[in-house]
């Protein structure tokens, strides 16, 4: 088998990046359109909101734990990915149809155990697919794909919003095409490999006794990171505030591919600085950059500043999105690694609900200038506490944090 062969990248590979771009196509049609649309046409308050976009992001964790040990246990991957793909493509689009706020919270909790049906099978049926020595390019190219999806999805929006009457209902119930289209992709265009039975296993490699415990620097860390989680509420009320700082309807999908944009260009340099200073540097500049970029939130009055406001919060991600992740795996032995993810994300998800509605309830109460300027607080605090910990966190092997 000769080296070029080796090291190309899978049709079946190349088919899933396609279909997460057409999904992030759908989803991003509707996403930065449903903060107006719940709170404008529907009459929603901001504690609404809150609740909604809360729900939705712990539903989407929880399911992530549950659908990955569940291909394994079952040895299938493609079943789930198809039915995730499916379930969100059909009921995204049912926003164009709610007539309360009710209806949403139900669309959204839906399109939300979708993503989570999908996404842990989807990469383990990626890694499956590739041998070992490309993996990375693999994730690589699924990740650009999907990021490509979250520019092109609001660009659409923006030009339907600009030609189309109907406003963005028609939006919404067009959204249906692309989400077919990559369920249609996975099941014609995707086969996946049978997974060997496993290998009896040496004594060397069995897995960590269930009992073993998980050391105290990573729950130190998490705790930091579920303060953290209750500073950063969900991305919706950042469009909330762009409506109220006068940016017109169908700029606020530019706004967000801009905003993806950013960060899709910045990831990349982004954790190679984090290799090059370390984990728990990156991630502290991170959150000194959301701390900044909420207080900026908090006092922004043009419409105009909020472009650079929103290239900053970019920036946020691109310093901590792979730092924080690295951070958790070097803590840990590499046999508690399943079991330390699964727990670090279940408790950042289970934190997104309270974090969403306490911030729509401050902004009820105090106005937004107020409700972003406790969650800078919030946030603040967990970097002072990041900071602080910072000689406690030591990696279960020989690396720089």
């Amino acid at each position: 088998m000769d080296h070029k062969k080796n090291t190309r990248i899978s049709s079946g590979v190349r088919t899933l990046g396609w279909a997460s771009l057409l999904t992030d196509v759908a989803s991003d049609m509707i996403y930065p359109l449903l903060p107006d649309f719940l709170t404008r046409t529907l009459g929603a308050g901001p504690v609404t909101l809150g609740l909604i976009e809360g729900v939705a992001e712990s539903t989407a964790s929880v399911t992530k734990m549950i659908s990955g040990w569940w291909s394994d246990r079952v040895r299938r991957r493609k079943p789930l990915v198809v039915a995730g793909y499916s379930i969100a493509a059909v009921a995204r689009p049912l926003v164009g149809m709610a007539t309360g706020w009710g209806h949403v919270l139900a669309i959204r909790f839906a399109d939300r155990v979708g993503k989570g049906i999908r996404t842990a099978p989807r990469d383990a049926l990626i890694a499956d697919l590739t041998p070992a020595a490309d993996r990375a390019r693999a994730f690589g190219l699924q990740r650009a794909m999907d990021n490509a999806g979250a520019v092109v999805g609001p660009l659409l929006a923006a030009a339907l919003l600009k030609i189309l009457a109907g406003g963005e209902r028609t939006v919404f119930l067009l959204a249906f095409f692309p989400g077919l289209l990559a369920v249609a992709l996975i099941v014609w265009r995707v086969r996946e490999p049978r997974v060997p039975d496993p290998a009896p296993r040496s004594p060397l490699s069995e897995p960590a006794d269930p009992s073993a415990k998980l050391p105290a620097s990573f729950w130190t860390v998490t705790a930091i990171f579920i303060l953290f989680t209750l500073a950063n509420s969900t991305d919706a009320f950042l469009l909330l505030r762009a409506r109220d700082c006068g940016v017109p309807l169908w700029q606020i999908p530019l706004l967000w591919a801009f905003f993806h944009a950013v960060k899709a260009a910045a990831g990349v340099p982004g954790g190679a600085l984090a290799d090059r200073i370390g984990r728990v540097p990156a991630v502290a500049a991170g959150w000194a950059i959301y701390v900044g970029a909420y207080a900026g939130f908090a006092y922004v009055q043009r419409a105009s500043s909020l472009w650079a406001l929103f290239a900053v919060y970019g920036l946020f991600f691109a310093l901590t999105e792979g730092a924080e992740r690295a951070l958790v795996a070097e803590l840990v032995g590499s046999r508690l690694r399943g079991r330390a993810f699964g727990i670090f994300h279940g408790c950042i998800g289970a934190a997104a609900l309270p974090a969403s509605v306490l911030f729509g309830i401050w902004w009820s109460a105090f106005g937004a200038r107020v409700a972003f300027l406790i969650g800078a607080a919030l946030a603040a605090s967990a970097l002072v506490a990041l900071l602080a910990a910072r000689s406690r966190l030591h990696p279960a092997g020989e690396v720089r944090t």
